[in-house]
């Protein structure tokens, strides 16, 4: 393929731009601008086959993240991307992906992890348009379905794969999947794909990557402290872009309501905590009596929860806090009183369960998550009479307040399904062949269970019991197994990065 040109190339003058050679990370100054960042791109500066793509897609221009983030990727410099859902990132890396894929040569050169189904056609789609006429081949992979297809796909030569952590897993477990020449690794909603419970997936996928340099990129909504941590497993010397805002610099706290119904604001926050699955979180309400509510709710639903408010004894109120200062403690509700002076510095969410009376009070509670280096979030959950007195906030404090549409019923479900299941596929991977034959005893059962309605309800039993405590209550991460290990040392190790180097030392210093 032609490759990109810089902005004010002309047709004669080197395709490629000479990008490499900034070393380590890209800084940021004060005013959220980067110290040698790249020029921007436009849509002359496209190869005429993508441009193409481009113009079957519907797109008129590229979008911000597109224009900031693709010289990058096209540099082979390894980025975390800061940005909404719905700003254009599937084409941030799509483009540059598609220009440096060999369509000549049937292996997989591209490994595009997403959290869920959904996505994972939504990229191939954007991915089957913008590649037309190009004769690159993509298969989108996920659990709940089928093997065959994924197997046919693989069998005559996909160059770019996009999937699930878990099936992605399961394929190369079954050797039908090699990642030896892969050229490009993206984690697309990284900060979702964490919430999903892929981390153990995502470390064992990371045993079957060759021993080499590979450009890595990793795009989240927010990059707490677990997403830093996953950026430093994965990427090497990483840029960091926020494209949420029109500067490059990260985020501290991403702010976002909730408009609930009144008398609906328990299930309402447990909904939208089954959705957005925080590591931890600070939970704010403004009566002691609201603090106790609260937790009771969140603990009668599974929950790992506790409370923090002056009525507590001294004693009660000591235990708490050891369960915090050892991070044993998710989820901690407390009134604005109770929770001063208590440093979380790990702190991935802050809810508002209710607004604050006082207006001040609102940026010391959004203040605690997004520290040290990190992003966090702040959700506030609002009903219809308490919705204007959040927009004053926002206006006063120059906060960027963004709605979000409440998740119902339909969406939890179909979040959870999809858990359960890699959870489920998960575990049927540690299973030997006695296990396997043993489970076969019950097939039966499950089929006649399957017949009525009430009979369907002691699966759903067992399936939320499951899920509870192996979800909400996670064993350790699992460790690639010895088989897997062995099979990792043994790939070729020239051309070796450093950034391979540092990643194999981590995982041996973590088994």
């Amino acid at each position: 393929m032609t490759g990109f040109r810089r902005p004010g190339d002309s047709e004669q003058e080197e395709a490629h731009p000479d990008l490499t050679s900034h070393e380590g990370q890209t800084q940021v100054d004060d005013n959220g601008e980067t110290e040698n960042a790249l020029p921007e791109l436009t849509i002359a500066n496209l190869p005429e086959n993508l441009r193409e793509g481009f113009t079957k897609a519907g797109w008129t221009q590229l979008m911000p993240v597109q224009a900031k983030t693709i010289p990058y990727i096209m540099a082979e410099r390894d980025v975390m991307i800061q940005s909404r859902t719905g700003s254009g990132k599937t084409g941030a890396y799509l483009l540059p992906i598609l220009d440096r894929i060999d369509p000549q040569k049937s292996v997989c050169q591209a490994l595009i992890l997403v959290p869920t189904r959904e996505l994972a056609r939504q990229v191939i789609t954007d991915a089957e348009t913008l590649s037309s006429g190009t004769g690159i081949r993509t298969v989108a992979v996920y659990g709940g379905v089928s093997y065959g297809p994924q197997l046919d796909a693989f069998h005559s030569g996909t160059q770019i794969v996009v999937g699930t952590p878990g099936r992605i897993l399961d394929h190369l477990l079954k050797r039908s999947l090699s990642l030896n020449e892969i050229k490009i690794l993206v984690f697309d909603e990284a900060d979702r794909m964490l919430s999903m419970g892929f981390y153990p997936d995502m470390q064992r996928v990371r045993s079957y990557l060759p021993n080499r340099k590979i450009n890595s990129c990793m795009f989240s909504a927010t990059f707490p402290p677990q997403i830093l941590r996953l950026a430093k497993e994965f990427l090497d010397e990483p840029v960091f872009l926020n494209l949420s805002r029109d500067h490059i610099h990260v985020t501290d706290t991403e702010h976002v309501f909730y408009t609930v119904p009144g008398m609906d604001k328990d299930r309402s926050l447990v909904r939208i905590i089954e959705m957005e699955n925080p590591a931890s979180a600070l939970i704010f309400c403004n009566t002691k009596a609201r603090v106790h509510y609260v937790s009771v709710v969140l603990q009668r639903f599974g929950y790992d929860s506790d409370e923090l408010s002056s009525d507590l004894s001294q004693k009660a109120r000591e235990k708490v806090m050891r369960r915090i200062r050892k991070g044993d403690l998710r989820f901690l509700v407390a009134t604005d009183v109770a929770a001063r002076g208590i440093d979380l510095p790990e702190l991935s969410h802050v809810f508002l369960y209710d607004p604050p009376e006082d207006p001040e009070a609102y940026i010391h509670r959004a203040g605690r998550t997004g520290r040290a280096g990190a992003s966090g979030m702040a959700i506030s959950l609002v009903n219809v009479s308490e919705r204007p007195d959040l927009l004053r906030i926002a206006r006063r404090f120059d906060i960027d307040l963004q709605e979000i549409p409440l998740p119902n019923d339909e969406d939890v479900a179909n979040i959870v399904t999809q858990r359960a299941i890699a959870l489920l596929e998960a575990q049927m991977r540690t299973r030997d062949r006695l296990k396997i034959e043993r489970m076969q005893r019950f097939l039966p059962l499950v089929s006649s269970l399957s017949e009525s309605e009430d009979e369907l309800a002691l699966i759903a039993m067992l399936l939320d019991d499951f899920y509870q405590q192996n979800f909400h209550h996670p064993p350790e991460i699992i460790a690639p197994r010895e088989d897997e290990r062995k099979s990792s040392a043994s790939r070729s190790r020239k051309g070796r990065g450093k950034g391979s180097r540092r990643r194999e030392k981590s995982s041996r210093r973590k088994n």
